[in-house]
């Protein structure tokens, strides 16, 4: 197989992508421990989401809202993982046209939304610990359902222009050298002028991601300034562990995301492989953890597992 010449577009019916360009032996060895954590979190998720649909006690917005992040991490994986572990299994490398741009739609829109689902779940949090007497007033069922639509629309409609543009430009190739159809990978192949595509994603995203952490530490800042106000014995470590699973997510969440981003923009200085593999665990390792995090640290949830599994 050729790849395409440079100098003029061709039609471009399906892409080529090149996992690990520089070590591609590292795909067997990548594949066992990439199925593992998969299953990990789509047993994990469903598991949560089994629990949190069968037991009365946790039909609270709380748990819906965990509900909503459990979601979002499946599609997530199931969006990104099969495809990448069929590359690795059965050299499945070619996707075509449409799907590609889907999966590139897919991945900005649905990461902003787990960001935006973060932010209203740190509110939730704001409002139990500083404004427990009106939290049943405030946090109600359909606050959640307002949330959802407002977390869907806003993060949908404002990254859809990134595929659409990329899907806009004429490719002079298409071979990608990623696992997944991320808007920089594809966008370069270009013969076009991408100026504008990378300016829009870079301000949509700093926007969304940039205005939820925002707001996640004014709700947190509001959290540590009522529980450092509470004189009661004990009652700082009971405000303290509401809101600890939560905090620990969106750390481990931002973290991830910044390694990513940085090793993103040194691109040039270390090896083209390690941001392809960073992207591929941002896709998975949250979508796994998220569950077992609450799930070993609320005391509610862990009961219900074990209720759901004394019933099967």
């Amino acid at each position: 197989m050729e790849e395409q010449s440079n100098s003029s577009s061709v039609p471009v019916p399906e892409f080529l992508l090149i996992c690990f360009p520089n070590y591609q032996s590292w795909q067997h060895w990548l594949s066992l421990p990439l199925s593992l954590l998969f299953l990990l979190a789509m047993g994990a998720n469903v598991t949560l989401l089994i629990t949190i649909r069968l037991e009365a006690s946790l039909h609270e917005p709380m748990y819906y809202l965990l509900s909503l992040l459990s979601m979002l991490d499946i599609v997530l994986c199931l969006t990104v993982i099969p495809k990448v572990l069929a590359i690795f299994w059965f050299d499945d490398r070619y996707m075509n046209f449409s799907a590609c741009f889907l999966q590139m739609f897919i991945m900005n829109s649905f990461l902003t939304m787990e960001s935006c689902t973060f932010m209203v779940m740190a509110y939730d949090r704001y409002v139990a610990i500083c404004k427990p007497l009106r939290y049943p007033s405030i946090i109600t069922d359909q606050f959640v359902a307002r949330a959802a639509i407002f977390v869907a629309a806003r993060n949908g409609l404002l990254t859809m222009p990134i595929p659409i543009l990329s899907s806009q430009l004429r490719y002079c190739s298409r071979i990608i050298k990623n696992c997944i159809c991320t808007n920089m990978s594809v966008s370069k192949l270009s013969c076009d002028d991408i100026t504008f595509n990378k300016l829009y994603q870079f301000v949509i995203g700093w926007t969304l991601l940039g205005s939820d952490l925002i707001l996640i530490i004014l709700s947190y800042s509001f959290i540590l300034k009522a529980v450092a106000r509470i004189k009661a014995e004990g009652a700082v470590a009971k405000a303290l562990s509401t809101c600890g699973s939560h905090f620990i997510l969106i750390l481990f969440f931002s973290t991830v995301l910044l390694v990513l981003v940085i090793t993103n923009l040194a691109r040039d200085r270390i090896p083209p492989d390690v941001p392809i593999l960073l992207n591929i665990l941002h896709h998975l390792i949250p979508p796994a953890l998220n569950p077992i995090v609450y799930g070993v640290r609320t005391k509610e949830i862990k009961q219900g597992i074990q209720n759901l599994l004394r019933r099967f």
